[in-house]
């Protein structure tokens, strides 16, 4: 058996993005080993000598599973064709969209979508959309946005993706959930976004936070607002200290019309016909 390959991080507890454990890794097929490199060949090759695409191992990770967490379109799409479960679940809840959410394949996303798996999953499973958001990669986050995926979908563990993206200073990943209406100040319980940024000093996701109209007053569970949490003499307090005062009249119209759209707004203002400069104004570009 070769040397095992590195296991990835994640953001969800013990397990990892493709779970290799030496109790699952002893009992994987040919077909799996095939996935997991992405040789096509060999995979159409076992598939016609009659490999069930649907075998597992002891920890029920599929070669769809391993096609995904690399990125192997083609290997995924040849299972899929011959008729690999698109929703199989791991003993930790992974799914193959969840392993291609952490490999950043947007094509893999893509084609599972396509394919029926559901991307917006029950509690008990890893979260696709976090697990994007965590990594940065943007445009699985925006696919899986534009198959109805809840922008405010709250982990218990992990909080809302938003607040995932200012814990990990995603500040595209950020201004994209904003632009896609994600609730400004929902986060992890008591602790919202504004307090993820101010901890982490990422004065750029503080400024966009509250563009978008967060609650500077909010307080966690230790009674602290962000300002309380920002570095002395740092440009985060400064951010803060700014936005302290009462907002702007067009500030305060802008907020107003955006919460009156609510989350068609990105989709609805571009039909208005407005002025230029007034429609730029409202998306915030």
């Amino acid at each position: 058996i070769s040397a095992m390959p590195s296991i990835r991080e994640s953001p969800y507890g013990n397990y990892v993005c493709h779970m290799f454990q030496e109790s699952s890794w002893a009992d994987r097929s040919p077909l799996h080993e095939a996935a997991f490199q992405g040789r096509l060949l060999s995979l159409k090759t076992l598939i016609a000598q009659g490999f069930n695409v649907n075998i597992v191992t002891i920890d029920r990770i599929s070669a769809l599973h391993e096609a995904c967490l690399g990125g192997h379109v083609a290997c995924a799409k040849v299972l899929l064709e011959n008729g690999a479960r698109v929703n199989a679940v791991s003993v930790d809840g992974i799914t193959p969209l969840f392993n291609a959410c952490c490999s950043g394949s947007a094509a893999c996303v893509n084609m599972l979508l396509e394919f029926g798996a559901r991307p917006q999953l029950e509690n008990h499973l890893a979260s696709p959309i976090h697990e994007t958001v965590k990594r940065g990669h943007r445009e699985c986050m925006e696919i899986l946005l534009a198959n109805d995926v809840d922008v405010d979908q709250e982990d218990p563990q992990y909080g809302t993706p938003l607040y995932v993206a200012c814990m990990y200073q995603r500040t595209d990943c950020v201004k994209k959930l904003l632009e896609f209406g994600a609730s400004v100040d929902l986060g992890k319980r008591l602790d919202t976004p504004l307090h993820a940024a101010a901890r982490k000093s990422n004065a750029e996701v503080v400024n966009l936070l509250t563009d978008y109209g967060a609650n500077l007053r909010c307080r966690n569970a230790e009674f602290k607002c962000a300002l309380d949490l920002a570095a002395p003499n740092s440009t985060v307090e400064w951010a803060l200290l700014l936005r302290e005062g009462p907002a702007t009249l067009t500030q305060l119209c802008r907020l107003c019309i955006r919460r009156c759209l609510g989350r068609s707004c990105l989709f609805v203002v571009q039909k208005l016909h407005l002025p230029e400069p007034l429609e730029k104004f409202l998306l915030y570009r």
